[in-house]
Protein backbone atom coordinates (compact mmCIF):
# COMPACT_ATOMS: atom_id res chain seq x y z
CA UNK A 1 0.00 0.00 0.00
CA UNK A 2 2.98 2.37 0.93
CA UNK A 3 4.45 1.66 -2.53
CA UNK A 4 1.42 2.07 -4.41
CA UNK A 5 0.90 5.71 -2.74
CA UNK A 6 4.61 6.68 -3.33
CA UNK A 7 3.97 5.90 -7.07
CA UNK A 8 0.71 7.53 -7.53
CA UNK A 9 2.42 10.58 -5.53
CA UNK A 10 5.17 10.81 -7.82
CA UNK A 11 2.75 10.84 -10.63
CA UNK A 12 1.10 13.38 -9.15
CA UNK A 13 4.47 15.37 -8.50
CA UNK A 14 5.13 15.07 -12.27
CA UNK A 15 1.72 16.08 -13.37
CA UNK A 16 2.42 19.05 -11.22
CA UNK A 17 6.06 20.17 -12.65
CA UNK A 18 4.71 19.63 -15.95
CA UNK A 19 1.69 22.51 -15.44
CA UNK A 20 4.94 23.78 -13.18
CA UNK A 21 6.91 24.46 -16.17
CA UNK A 22 4.35 26.45 -18.02
CA UNK A 23 4.09 28.98 -14.76
CA UNK A 24 8.03 29.22 -15.50
CA UNK A 25 7.65 29.91 -18.76
CA UNK A 26 4.66 32.45 -18.98
CA UNK A 27 4.28 34.34 -15.75
CA UNK A 28 7.28 36.51 -15.89
CA UNK A 29 6.57 37.55 -19.10
CA UNK A 30 3.04 38.50 -18.24
CA UNK A 31 1.09 35.73 -20.51
CA UNK A 32 -1.76 34.09 -19.79
CA UNK A 33 -1.06 29.97 -18.48
CA UNK A 34 -4.30 29.66 -19.78
CA UNK A 35 -4.27 30.56 -23.15
CA UNK A 36 -2.98 29.64 -25.69
CA UNK A 37 -2.25 26.00 -25.51
CA UNK A 38 0.95 24.81 -24.76
CA UNK A 39 3.50 24.97 -28.57
CA UNK A 40 6.69 24.61 -29.51
CA UNK A 41 8.67 27.71 -28.85
CA UNK A 42 10.56 27.45 -31.83
CA UNK A 43 8.47 26.68 -34.26
CA UNK A 44 4.69 27.43 -33.05
CA UNK A 45 3.12 23.94 -33.49
CA UNK A 46 0.95 22.47 -30.75
CA UNK A 47 2.03 20.19 -29.14
CA UNK A 48 0.04 17.40 -29.24
CA UNK A 49 -1.71 15.27 -25.88
CA UNK A 50 0.85 12.25 -26.71
CA UNK A 51 3.42 14.49 -26.98
CA UNK A 52 2.90 16.50 -23.49
CA UNK A 53 3.13 13.81 -21.29
CA UNK A 54 4.79 14.69 -18.23
CA UNK A 55 8.71 13.46 -18.85
CA UNK A 56 7.76 10.35 -21.05
CA UNK A 57 7.14 12.35 -23.77
CA UNK A 58 10.57 13.93 -23.54
CA UNK A 59 12.05 10.55 -23.47
CA UNK A 60 10.16 9.14 -26.16
CA UNK A 61 10.87 12.25 -28.76
CA UNK A 62 14.21 12.42 -27.51
CA UNK A 63 14.58 15.51 -26.07
CA UNK A 64 12.90 17.57 -29.64
CA UNK A 65 9.89 19.17 -30.74
CA UNK A 66 8.41 16.07 -33.38
CA UNK A 67 8.30 18.79 -36.19
CA UNK A 68 10.96 20.71 -36.17
CA UNK A 69 13.27 18.91 -34.01
CA UNK A 70 13.94 21.77 -32.00
CA UNK A 71 15.68 20.86 -28.91
CA UNK A 72 13.62 21.54 -26.01
CA UNK A 73 15.78 22.69 -22.77
CA UNK A 74 16.72 20.45 -19.91
CA UNK A 75 14.62 22.89 -17.58
CA UNK A 76 11.47 20.64 -18.73
CA UNK A 77 11.90 17.22 -17.54
CA UNK A 78 14.57 18.60 -14.44
CA UNK A 79 11.62 20.64 -12.86
CA UNK A 80 9.02 17.79 -13.15
CA UNK A 81 11.75 15.22 -11.93
CA UNK A 82 12.32 17.62 -9.14
CA UNK A 83 8.35 18.24 -8.37
CA UNK A 84 8.00 14.43 -7.86
CA UNK A 85 11.10 14.45 -5.95
CA UNK A 86 9.53 16.93 -3.51
CA UNK A 87 6.30 15.31 -3.37
CA UNK A 88 7.62 12.13 -2.60
CA UNK A 89 10.07 13.60 0.19
CA UNK A 90 6.98 15.76 1.45
CA UNK A 91 5.05 12.07 1.57
CA UNK A 92 7.53 10.33 3.22
CA UNK A 93 9.04 13.25 5.68
CA UNK A 94 5.18 13.52 7.02
CA UNK A 95 3.00 10.66 5.60
CA UNK A 96 -0.49 11.28 4.10
CA UNK A 97 -1.51 14.07 6.31
CA UNK A 98 -2.63 17.85 5.99
CA UNK A 99 1.09 18.83 6.89
CA UNK A 100 2.58 16.92 3.88
CA UNK A 101 0.14 18.33 1.53
CA UNK A 102 1.20 21.82 2.67
CA UNK A 103 4.45 20.74 2.02
CA UNK A 104 4.18 19.85 -1.27
CA UNK A 105 2.59 23.04 -2.33
CA UNK A 106 4.78 25.18 -0.53
CA UNK A 107 7.58 23.17 -2.45
CA UNK A 108 5.53 24.24 -5.87
CA UNK A 109 5.84 27.50 -5.04
CA UNK A 110 9.50 27.41 -4.09
CA UNK A 111 10.56 25.27 -6.74
CA UNK A 112 8.80 27.59 -9.29
CA UNK A 113 10.08 31.03 -7.99
CA UNK A 114 13.71 29.75 -7.72
CA UNK A 115 13.43 28.85 -11.46
CA UNK A 116 11.61 31.70 -12.47
CA UNK A 117 14.48 34.38 -10.31
CA UNK A 118 17.33 32.38 -12.22
CA UNK A 119 16.17 32.24 -15.48
CA UNK A 120 14.38 36.24 -15.30
CA UNK A 121 15.03 37.88 -12.44
CA UNK A 122 11.64 38.08 -11.34
CA UNK A 123 9.66 37.16 -8.37
CA UNK A 124 5.97 37.20 -9.93
CA UNK A 125 3.09 38.63 -7.41
CA UNK A 126 1.27 35.86 -8.76
CA UNK A 127 3.30 33.18 -6.93
CA UNK A 128 4.36 34.93 -3.72
CA UNK A 129 1.23 37.10 -2.93
CA UNK A 130 -1.10 34.21 -2.99
CA UNK A 131 1.76 32.15 -1.31
CA UNK A 132 1.44 34.58 1.31
CA UNK A 133 -2.27 34.02 1.96
CA UNK A 134 -1.99 30.12 1.42
CA UNK A 135 1.13 30.31 4.19
CA UNK A 136 -1.29 32.49 6.52
CA UNK A 137 -4.05 29.32 5.93
CA UNK A 138 -2.06 26.99 6.41
CA UNK A 139 -0.81 28.05 9.13
CA UNK A 140 -4.31 28.46 10.62
CA UNK A 141 -5.57 25.17 10.05
CA UNK A 142 -2.56 23.19 12.29
CA UNK A 143 -2.54 21.81 15.83
CA UNK A 144 -5.61 22.16 17.20
CA UNK A 145 -9.24 22.17 16.81
CA UNK A 146 -9.99 25.39 18.71
CA UNK A 147 -11.26 28.37 16.85
CA UNK A 148 -9.47 30.89 18.84
CA UNK A 149 -6.25 29.06 18.53
CA UNK A 150 -6.92 28.84 14.29
CA UNK A 151 -7.15 32.54 14.46
CA UNK A 152 -3.81 33.34 16.46
CA UNK A 153 -2.09 30.98 14.08
CA UNK A 154 -3.14 32.80 11.17
CA UNK A 155 -2.54 36.08 13.27
CA UNK A 156 1.40 35.38 14.14
CA UNK A 157 1.82 34.33 10.64
CA UNK A 158 0.78 37.26 9.07
CA UNK A 159 3.00 39.18 11.67
CA UNK A 160 6.25 36.84 10.53
CA UNK A 161 5.46 37.64 7.01
CA UNK A 162 5.77 41.48 7.79
CA UNK A 163 8.37 41.69 9.73
CA UNK A 164 10.15 39.08 7.39
CA UNK A 165 9.37 41.47 4.26
CA UNK A 166 10.54 44.67 6.39
CA UNK A 167 13.60 43.45 7.48
CA UNK A 168 14.34 43.08 3.67
CA UNK A 169 12.97 46.62 2.75
CA UNK A 170 15.42 47.80 5.53
CA UNK A 171 18.17 45.95 4.08
CA UNK A 172 17.13 47.22 0.54
CA UNK A 173 16.60 50.70 1.93
CA UNK A 174 19.98 50.84 3.82
CA UNK A 175 21.88 49.73 0.50
CA UNK A 176 20.46 52.23 -1.47
CA UNK A 177 21.83 54.70 1.26
CA UNK A 178 24.96 53.94 0.60
CA UNK A 179 25.67 52.76 -3.01
CA UNK A 180 22.92 55.76 -4.17
CA UNK A 181 21.57 52.36 -6.70
CA UNK A 182 19.19 49.59 -6.02
CA UNK A 183 20.57 46.19 -4.55
CA UNK A 184 17.53 44.42 -3.85
CA UNK A 185 13.46 44.01 -5.40
CA UNK A 186 10.86 44.10 -3.78
CA UNK A 187 9.87 40.53 -5.32
CA UNK A 188 12.61 39.37 -2.33
CA UNK A 189 10.51 40.92 0.34
CA UNK A 190 7.04 39.21 -1.02
CA UNK A 191 9.09 36.33 -1.09
CA UNK A 192 10.75 35.88 2.38
CA UNK A 193 7.32 37.29 3.48
CA UNK A 194 5.79 34.41 1.78
CA UNK A 195 8.49 32.01 3.55
CA UNK A 196 8.32 33.59 6.87
CA UNK A 197 3.87 32.43 6.62
CA UNK A 198 4.87 29.38 6.08
CA UNK A 199 7.70 28.18 8.13
CA UNK A 200 8.07 30.93 11.24
CA UNK A 201 10.64 33.22 12.52
CA UNK A 202 13.06 30.24 13.75
CA UNK A 203 12.82 28.35 10.30
CA UNK A 204 12.82 31.56 8.37
CA UNK A 205 16.07 32.69 10.02
CA UNK A 206 17.56 29.75 9.51
CA UNK A 207 16.98 30.44 5.86
CA UNK A 208 17.95 33.45 5.31
CA UNK A 209 21.23 32.43 6.99
CA UNK A 210 21.84 29.99 5.17
CA UNK A 211 20.65 31.67 1.48
CA UNK A 212 22.55 34.69 2.51
CA UNK A 213 25.60 32.71 3.21
CA UNK A 214 25.37 30.60 -0.07
CA UNK A 215 24.81 33.75 -2.14
CA UNK A 216 27.76 35.21 -1.07
CA UNK A 217 29.64 32.13 -2.06
CA UNK A 218 28.61 31.62 -5.33
CA UNK A 219 29.18 35.68 -5.86
CA UNK A 220 32.34 35.34 -4.60
CA UNK A 221 33.61 32.68 -6.55
CA UNK A 222 31.57 33.84 -9.47
CA UNK A 223 33.61 37.60 -9.42
CA UNK A 224 36.63 36.14 -9.06
CA UNK A 225 36.10 33.92 -12.36
CA UNK A 226 34.77 37.27 -14.46
CA UNK A 227 36.52 39.99 -15.36
CA UNK A 228 35.87 43.25 -13.08
CA UNK A 229 32.75 45.64 -14.56
CA UNK A 230 31.45 48.73 -13.62
CA UNK A 231 28.20 47.39 -13.05
CA UNK A 232 27.79 44.61 -9.53
CA UNK A 233 27.34 40.99 -10.14
CA UNK A 234 23.65 40.36 -10.03
CA UNK A 235 22.51 37.14 -8.39
CA UNK A 236 19.27 36.07 -8.32
CA UNK A 237 18.60 35.96 -4.91
CA UNK A 238 15.50 34.92 -4.40
CA UNK A 239 16.86 31.40 -5.94
CA UNK A 240 18.91 30.94 -2.84
CA UNK A 241 16.17 31.79 -0.39
CA UNK A 242 14.37 29.30 -2.39
CA UNK A 243 16.73 26.80 -1.97
CA UNK A 244 17.27 27.48 1.62
CA UNK A 245 13.63 27.19 2.76
CA UNK A 246 13.47 23.87 1.07
CA UNK A 247 16.23 22.52 3.15
CA UNK A 248 14.48 24.10 6.59
CA UNK A 249 11.08 22.50 5.59
CA UNK A 250 12.01 19.20 5.54
CA UNK A 251 15.56 19.18 7.62
CA UNK A 252 15.88 22.85 9.31
CA UNK A 253 14.23 21.85 12.77
CA UNK A 254 17.32 19.64 14.08
CA UNK A 255 19.15 22.76 13.37
CA UNK A 256 16.76 25.58 14.82
CA UNK A 257 16.78 22.49 18.28
CA UNK A 258 20.72 22.88 18.37
CA UNK A 259 20.91 25.91 18.12
CA UNK A 260 18.36 26.96 20.81
CA UNK A 261 19.87 24.44 23.11
CA UNK A 262 22.70 27.39 23.76
CA UNK A 263 20.06 29.81 25.27
CA UNK A 264 18.99 27.30 27.53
Amino acid sequence: MTLTLAIFVVLFGLAFGSFLNVCIARLPRHRSIVRPGSACPNCGTAIRVRDNIPLLSWIVLGGRCRNCRWSIPWRYPAVEIAMASLFLLAYLRFGLTLAAAGAAVFSFLLLGLAVMDAETMRLPDSFTVPGILLGILWRGTLHTAALLIHLQNAAFALLWAICAALIIVLIRWLYYAVRRREGMGLGDAKLLAMIAAWLGPMLTGLTFVLGTFAAAVFGIALAARSRRTADPTKLAFGSFLCAAALYALFAGRPIVTWYAGFFR
